[in-house]
């Protein structure tokens, strides 16, 4: 089938064994098309805007700018893209921002039953895609305390990244993140790193290491 016919899926995982078991997967579908991979979400974000694919495939907890990040820099170019978000964790929190960053779906990567291909196709159709270990989220209505970027900011915290490199990968000012810092502080009612990394764990903010 030429490719011109097929669904075009771009696969963005930090493991390269992992993004190999998926193409994999998808490959042996013929109405699907692998047409680039990204171990990042600054290539991940590169490869979008230059193949246009019609799902990205994402993992959610990648190194340096993560696939919630990745996910709104992408769409802000293409809203057609078709974000899958994937993640070990089920948390609602994660569910929700992953949602509300304008991912169509969000499946766990470690489910015995995860079909891949029937995901992708139900994306690229413009269907919601929810993995039946997890809670439908609540995209509207009451949110957090947190503000979205500040939420960005609290995960770029815990992973013990400094106020510079945040406002490197968000492209915001050094002092604006010190100021989304000092009020993430202020609204969670913390005083210390540590409290706050703490804090996001057990309330389910930030992924588990």
């Amino acid at each position: 089938m030429p490719v011109d016919d097929r669904i075009t899926v771009l696969l963005a995982d930090d493991h390269r064994l992992v993004r190999r078991g998926f193409r994999r997967m998808l490959e042996d579908d013929p109405t699907i098309a692998v047409v680039g991979e990204a171990s990042n979400g600054d290539e991940v974000v590169s490869l979008a805007a230059s193949l246009k694919p019609h799902v990205v495939v994402m993992d959610c907890a990648m190194p340096g700018m993560n696939g919630l990040t990745a996910t709104r820099r992408i769409l802000g170019d293409a809203p057609e893209i078709a974000v899958l978000m994937l993640s070990m964790h089920s948390e609602e929190t994660l569910v929700r921002q992953a949602f509300d960053a304008g991912a169509r779906g969000y499946i766990l990567k470690n489910a015995l039953d995860l079909d891949l291909v029937a995901a992708v196709r139900r994306a690229a159709r413009g269907e919601t895609v929810l993995d039946p270990g997890v809670s439908r989220p609540t995209l509207k209505g009451e949110r957090d305390a947190l503000t979205a970027r500040e939420l960005e900011v609290l995960q770029m915290i815990c992973a013990g990244r400094s106020n510079r490199e945040i406002a490197a990968t968000l492209r915001l000012s050094v002092n604006t993140i010190a100021v989304h810092r000092a009020n993430i502080m202020n609204t969670l009612g913390l005083h210390k790193t540590a409290e706050l990394v703490v804090y996001a764990i057990q309330h389910g903010l930030v992924p588990l290491p």
